[in-house]
């Protein structure tokens, strides 16, 4: 069965034959699928009242375990945003009360944001909201199968980011 990317390699093939397109069979597949699959992503998300980057500011607290608590410079530098974007997702989930801004105990000039036990829940919430339905889309592949692709995207990744370092 062919599939969109197939058909783009078929005319291109026709168009320049010298030409290898095989990366596109990986890296044109890898786009498609985050093209199809972004919008639904992030309409899992609105349903919690976030958008996708209030997500990963929450969900990046609740990885770091208790406290869940980090420094804006530790927020922005985790998420590869700027600290206005930052300062802007803060604002929103601030007024949820979701996240609270609170003074260091040890460092009167630093500030900690701190999620809220609401922040807590609405990212464990959130998140297994996300994983249901991102397996779904899974259900296509053998155990055996995602294992294997994603064996094969973590050396791919692991390369692709030692040629052009992990921040990109």
């Amino acid at each position: 069965m062919k599939d969109h990317v197939d058909r783009l390699r078929e005319q291109w093939a026709r168009e320049i034959p010298d030409l290898d397109t095989e990366p596109m069979a990986i890296l044109g597949r890898a786009l498609r699928l985050t093209q199809l699959l972004r919008s639904g992503i992030e309409q899992g998300f609105a349903e919690f009242g976030l958008d996708r980057g209030e997500f990963d500011v929450i969900a990046t607290l609740r990885r770091a375990g208790p406290p869940y608590r980090l420094t804006p410079t530790d927020l922005y530098s985790t998420l590869m945003i700027s600290s206005g974007g930052l300062t802007h997702r803060l604002g929103r989930l601030g007024k949820a009360g979701l996240i609270r801004r609170e003074q260091s105990p040890h460092d009167g000039r630093s500030v900690h944001v701190t999620l809220t036990d609401a922040g807590i829940a609405l990212a464990e919430e959130a998140f297994r909201k996300d994983m249901a339905s991102e397996a779904k889309h899974l259900a296509h592949l053998t155990s055996k199968e995602r294992k294997a692709l994603a064996e094969l995207l973590r050396k791919l990744l692991s390369g692709v980011e030692k040629e052009t370092g992990p921040a990109r």
